[in-house]
């Protein structure tokens, strides 16, 4: 994958965890053809990045504050 298909990925990955559309990361995994653990790291650059991403375990899912 070079950087700019891994940015891409990125960028959708927010816009997914923004809308409240990021629930199981199996599905995102799915999505992008990936594995779950990829998903993870994806999101913990993400928040490093400065994304506040937090997960939500009554409503099973992402969300971006």
């Amino acid at each position: 994958m070079t950087f700019l298909e891994h940015k891409e990925r990125l960028e959708h990955l927010l816009e997914l965890v923004a809308k409240g559309r990021c629930f199981a990361l199996q599905d995102v995994a799915d999505k992008f053809q990936c594995s779950r653990r990829t998903v993870k790291r994806m999101l913990v650059q993400l928040r490093d990045e400065g994304h506040i991403i937090t997960y939500c375990p009554s409503s099973r899912r992402f969300y971006l504050e």
